[in-house]
């Protein structure tokens, strides 16, 4: 039941052995019902053994997603409890942006929080969700988000200054972790004291959640929640400019039938909020200084001309998407590619999968300042969940594209990389050599 159709397109040279030791049709008449679940009907592949959801390689992963939107663009595998794999960049914008039929209360990312608590908007469906985004939005229209610039690189050159002070440190989970913290207590209005300990707390947190120890995610979102609490409790003493604060503008909003927020999504909304401005940027950063640690010429480039990295960043956000775990269940059932998806089926929307679909992104594996189609990147997803924060994360990260230039001649990755599991995709810790 659970078998790819096999589609008339080549099969890639990664696989291309398979089809020479079974051809699809003796392969499938050896197979039983009980071996459908997780196969493609191209020789031995097994989805639930594949780099594509066992793996934290990127190289491996995004080669093994060729293969998956071409052969099977969804497919189910039993890891991680069972969840279906989107991967065609069509399929999944379609999904992201038919809220009605692809749900987010039910599950929203895979895996999930072992504790199964959810928060509000990202696990919230419309109407529910929308005073959340609402009140967030508010506190992210551009007039704020220019007066963010200035302190945002002052941040920058100071967590930055330690490692060229010793001319060597992780990109990503030393700057990039104690920066991204410092952008959460700027658009938050926290005590600058709160910083270290946020940053210290969402890395444990976050360890903690990809292992699936629901011990420790439990002990250290504690510590967020109370985070969260203080920040609320003082905003309903100290009210501020709703424009300019986030828990300021969630306390004006009311639900679809007019009454307050409740004090239990309005701390968890806080939360979410702590969490989410931490996890996917230094991943993203790490991504990006490795590119152009290998690409001397783009780095050559973008140092001498500010005004590419816009574009530049752009182009990083497809080639780099950190997500490839956000997910969705049906509120009915669907039928695609032959296949039929069940309500509270998990399906993961892969927005790093449809980021490099040759169909929509010509030679989508390279590097191509000022492509044409680059507004077409799912890199902060799409419909009502899109990344509400977006504005923000790309104002941190070209920030940090500056500031690195700026103050550099040169800089090279230097020692092994670490990559991030399952939901993440790409690199949490990458050392580095500066000049």
């Amino acid at each position: 039941m659970l078998i790819c159709p096999r589609r008339v397109r080549p099969v890639l040279p990664l696989y291309s052995h398979l089809t020479q030791r079974h051809s699809t049709n003796s392969y499938l008449s050896t197979m039983t019902t009980s071996d459908f679940k997780g196969h493609c009907p191209i020789g031995d592949f097994d989805i639930n053994k594949a780099h594509a959801v066992i793996s934290n390689d990127p190289e491996k992963i995004y080669n093994e997603y060729q293969y998956l939107r071409q052969e099977c663009p969804l497919i189910y595998t039993s890891q991680y409890g069972g969840y279906w794999i989107m991967s065609r960049y069509e399929d999944v914008k379609r999904a992201a942006l038919d809220s009605e039929t692809y749900i987010s209360s039910v599950k929203a990312v895979v895996p999930s929080d072992p504790r199964g608590i959810r928060r509000p908007p990202l696990n919230f469906d419309a109407p529910a969700h929308t005073p959340f985004r609402t009140a967030l939005e508010r506190t992210l229209k551009p007039s704020r988000i220019r007066r963010l610039a200035e302190p945002l690189q002052r941040h920058a050159e100071t967590e930055l200054a330690p490692l060229l002070a010793t001319g060597r440190g992780d990109i990503s989970a030393q700057f990039g972790a104690n920066y991204v913290a410092r952008v959460e207590t700027e658009w938050l209005n926290l005590d600058p004291d709160v910083a270290p300990k946020l940053a210290t707390t969402a890395a444990a947190w976050l360890n903690a959640w990809r292992m699936q120890d629901g011990e420790t995610v439990t002990a250290n979102s504690m510590k967020m929640y109370q985070i969260a609490r203080d920040l609320l409790a003082d905003r309903r003493a100290n009210p501020r400019d709703a424009e300019e604060d986030p828990a300021s503008s969630l306390l004006l909003e009311t639900d679809p039938e007019g009454n307050p927020l409740s004090e239990e999504h309005l701390v968890g909304c806080l939360r979410q909020s702590l969490v989410v401005g931490v996890v996917a940027p230094p991943i993203l950063i790490g991504s990006i200084c490795k590119h152009l640690a290998e690409d001397k010429n783009l780095q050559k480039r973008l140092r001498e001309d500010e005004s590419l990295i816009p574009a530049a960043l752009e182009e990083f956000l497809r080639l780099y998407s950190p997500y490839r775990g956000f997910a969705r269940t049906v509120s009915k059932e669907v039928h695609l590619h032959g296949q039929t998806i069940r309500p509270r089926e998990p399906i993961t929307l892969n927005y790093t999968s449809a980021n490099r679909d040759p169909e929509i992104f010509e030679s989508p594996e390279e590097f191509i300042l000022h492509r044409e189609n680059i507004a077409m990147h799912l890199g902060f997803g799409r419909g009502r969940h899109r990344c509400v924060g977006m504005p923000l994360a790309r104002l941190a990260v070209e920030t940090v594209i500056k500031v690195l230039l700026r103050s550099t001649r040169d800089f090279e990755v230097e020692g092994p990389l670490q990559y991030s599991r399952m939901p993440e995709l790409g690199i949490i810790s990458c050392p580095m050599r500066f000049s």
